[in-house]
């Protein structure tokens, strides 16, 4: 019983971070911060879903003489936590630096300073 409230809440607190990335993905104004949210929130989500997963899976287990099989779901649930973790963030900068390469530029609110433009202007002699 316990384990699965445990469960239904990481299950449900990963859906409300999936909602938070698409939300961002909608709102925010430019590629990049588009990748932001839908990077960090497509990450957190799918590890609290999928550790939820594994906390109901855990919840199941009573004999483990009889119950080894729920004990390498969720080692498998955790190595696809692992998997994800490594992925995730590393797929969405590459990402960001194609559309970088690609020509995509930031939209910078007027009155700001663009210092990505001084880290990409070659040193002066």
């Amino acid at each position: 019983m316990v384990f699965t409230i445990i469960a239904a809440l990481l299950i449900l607190a990963g859906l409300v971070f999936f909602f938070g990335a698409a939300v961002g993905l909608l709102r925010f104004p430019d590629f990049y911060a588009r990748m932001h949210a839908a990077g960090k929130g497509d990450t957190l989500s799918s590890l609290l879903v999928i550790a939820g997963f594994a906390v109901y899976q855990i919840g199941g287990v009573h004999d483990l003489s009889h119950d080894w099989p729920l004990l390498l779901v969720v080692l498998k649930l955790l190595a696809i936590v692992v998997f994800i973790y490594l992925t995730s963030p590393t797929s969405t900068s590459a990402l960001a630096d194609a559309g970088w390469e690609d020509g995509i530029d930031p939209i910078i609110e007027p009155g700001r300073e663009n210092h990505l433009e001084d880290d990409l202007r070659p040193p002066q002699p």
